[in-house]
């Protein structure tokens, strides 16, 4: 059976978590030299965010287990700014040209100043989460500062895997590894920790937060495996980034951990002499091969069977998190999002 989200309704719930995220975000800059060369390349970064999915499920859960926006928005806006940080510097580390429909922001003012600017969001969302302190006490804002320390911590293990695997040419993956890549790379910071500190923040520490972290899980995972599905064959004006974007970085997703377990000796020679060599040395022909053979092998369709598996564990499971949280529009948004993720084209 195929779920469907109620994708107009979703998206202006996640219009206006994103809007009163943003100009938290925007209050959070300062207002000192230098501009040019820092702040307002910030605040240009924030004004193209996108879905706004981080802040959304930290606020959404934080309402929906009985908090206010206002005690969850420092910890969303935090969340929120260690997400663009981590963004120009994947794009730097993964070579990635265009973002949101316009070049990065290396491509634009150069590393240097790219670097720095990712440096800056990481410290102002610092100061972000100190604002906790006078809202929620001491205590849970220690707390919530332990929970942002894991998520930075597990998703730069997890890019550390990524860029090894592409580094060394690493082939020897299974789905199993893939998933756990995604586990550190995507869903602590995307699903996990939004939602456990969420909770946190609307139980004033009473809940058991690890009880998010396999609903975190599935919905993170069904968040990647789509995205790395668009990246194939999405439409470049909607989908914002450089289609087949992922072959050219020599990412290792689902599709072709599939299909090296599916091709032929010499394929998988030829697969593995394409991602020997950098980006600049990869040809447009090479690319289009491993598209070419990914359609072959229907490593695309195994990907989207995954996915929707994927989709209804994160359905079953919902249940289970948010069980003691009563009906209300924040809990049917949470549940909405997980086929939204599945389905969506951007």
């Amino acid at each position: 059976m195929t779920v469907h989200a109620d994708t107009p309704a979703v998206e202006r719930q996640l219009a206006q978590y994103r809007d009163v995220t943003y100009r938290a975000l925007l209050g959070q800059l300062p207002t000192r030299e230098p501009r040019r060369y820092l702040y307002d390349l910030i605040s240009s970064q924030l004004s193209h965010v996108g879905k706004g999915l981080r802040p959304a499920l930290c606020i959404a859960t934080c309402r929906a287990f009985g908090g206010s926006i206002e005690q969850a928005l420092p910890s969303a806006t935090a969340i929120e700014l260690l997400h663009n940080a981590f963004l120009v510097h994947d794009d730097i580390e993964d070579g990635s040209l265009y973002r949101r429909n316009r070049g990065t922001l290396y491509v634009e003012e150069g590393v240097p100043i790219a670097l720095n600017v990712g440096d800056a969001m990481n410290a102002i969302s610092i100061s972000s989460l100190t604002e906790n302190i006078p809202v929620l006490g001491a205590d849970l804002a220690y707390r919530i500062f332990h929970e942002a320390q894991h998520l930075v911590l597990q998703s730069v293990e997890g890019q550390a895997l990524e860029l090894g695997w592409t580094r060394d040419n690493v082939f020897d993956l299974t789905e199993d590894d893939y998933l756990r890549l995604v586990l550190k790379k995507t869903c602590w910071y995307t699903s996990i920790h939004p939602c456990r500190i969420g909770a946190l923040i609307g139980t004033a520490g009473t809940i058991d937060a690890d009880r998010f972290n396999l609903f975190g899980f599935l919905l993170g995972a069904a968040f990647q495996i789509q995205d790395d599905v668009l990246n194939l064959v999405g439409d470049r004006n909607q989908y914002g980034k450089e289609i087949l974007g992922d072959i050219w970085e020599g990412k290792r997703t689902l599709m072709l951990v599939h299909a090296l377990r599916e091709c032929s000796a010499d394929e998988r020679e030829k697969l593995g002499s394409v991602f020997s060599v950098s980006r600049e040395q990869r040809t447009e022909q090479d690319v289009n091969w491993v598209f070419r053979l990914f359609e072959h092998y229907g490593s695309i369709d195994f990907a989207r069977s995954t996915l929707r598996q994927v989709v209804h564990a994160a359905l079953d499971e919902f249940d289970v998190a948010y069980r003691d949280a009563a009906r209300s529009a924040d809990r049917d948004f949470i549940r909405a999002l997980i086929p939204f993720l599945g389905d969506r084209e951007v």
